[in-house]
């Protein structure tokens, strides 16, 4: 009988053993990523939120840009992924972008990651995505966790249209004039605030936007997920004794549709605003469009407020 003959042993051809990551012991390869820009979502919290397909990209890459090394840091380390961090935020932005697209330029893999969810949601980002566009390299999304759309999904309230406003401003009167504006769109709002100005906020929002329902979340997937939900006013009324450590998305109800737009006290302070640098029509004609309420009713407040603030007849 003739023998068999035997197998012809090809050796592999893999990848350097760095270009990987682990997951509960078990070291997996990952290929070498496509050249290009890579918008990779990162975990707002847990860290075991990460998808696969973005492990497989952040070891396969030859750099990682990212706001922060020492949060992206944790993130690499957990899965043993040794792929290069480079620092890219808004203060060196202008400096880095150069860096990257030259990178780029000679065929370089680029992941770009934010601290926590989905890269270029109130960060820098764009403009690198721009940039990158413009000069005719590769972008890919890779998809996964968002605060905006973890407190969407956990609010129950409207999720058909939604608002995405970010971060209001920090001081308090431009915040109230942007609230005033926000209170019009007939959209379910989503906020980001910080925990030294959340009670500040749920008070504004309670005299601009009245009754309407709402909910606060609290270190959404993290170890102290906390969500609230109520009204604006009974929000507003427990601040004192929200626990203010943390990060926060607040979720706010479209305004009914026969609801007044702007509570008579929010009314007053648009106009007291306008009426100090403006001409009463011209701080009707704003009131009005914002507040949704008749013209001759905001006129005949914004003449008593002017005598008030002026001291005359009002007219002017």
């Amino acid at each position: 009988m003739r023998a068999k003959p035997s197998p012809i042993n090809t050796p592999e051809i893999t990848e350097p053993a760095s270009r990987g990551f682990s997951i509960d012991a078990h070291r997996l390869v990952a290929p070498k990523a496509a050249s290009g820009l890579h918008l990779v979502a990162t975990p707002i919290g847990n860290l075991g939120d990460i998808t696969l397909r973005a492990l497989q990209t952040l070891a396969g890459v030859d750099v990682i840009a990212c706001e922060d090394t020492r949060i992206t840091r944790r993130l690499t380390e957990r899965y043993d992924i040794s792929a290069q961090l480079k620092q890219y935020h808004e203060h060196n932005a202008e400096a880095a972008r150069p860096k990257i697209l030259e990178r780029l330029s000679q065929g370089g893999s680029i992941a770009l990651v934010s601290d926590a969810g989905t890269p270029l949601i109130s960060d820098p980002g764009y403009k690198l995505v721009r940039e990158v566009c413009a000069a005719g390299h590769a972008v890919y999304a890779l998809p996964g966790p968002s605060s905006v759309l973890a407190a969407l999904s956990v609010a129950a309230l409207p999720t058909d249209r939604f608002f995405f406003e970010g971060f209001l401003p920090a001081k308090s009167a431009a915040r109230r004039s942007r609230l005033t504006e926000l209170a019009r769109i007939d959209a379910t709002l989503v906020m980001f605030d910080s925990g030294n100005r959340v009670q500040d906020t749920l008070a504004e929002l309670a005299e601009i936007m009245g009754s309407r329902e709402a909910a606060i979340c609290r270190e959404l997937t993290k170890l102290h997920e906390q969500i609230s939900r109520a009204t604006l006013r009974e929000l507003a009324r427990g601040a004192d004794t929200l626990e203010t450590r943390g990060e926060f998305v607040l979720v706010i109800a479209p305004p009914a549709a026969d609801a007044e737009m702007l509570t008579s006290d929010a009314l007053d302070g648009v106009l007291r605003e306008q009426l100090a640098a403006n001409s009463v029509k011209d701080a009707v004609a704003h009131a009005v469009a914002l507040s949704g309420r008749p013209r001759r009713d905001v006129y005949a407040r914004a003449l008593e407020l002017a005598k008030e603030l002026r001291g005359g007849d009002g007219e002017g």
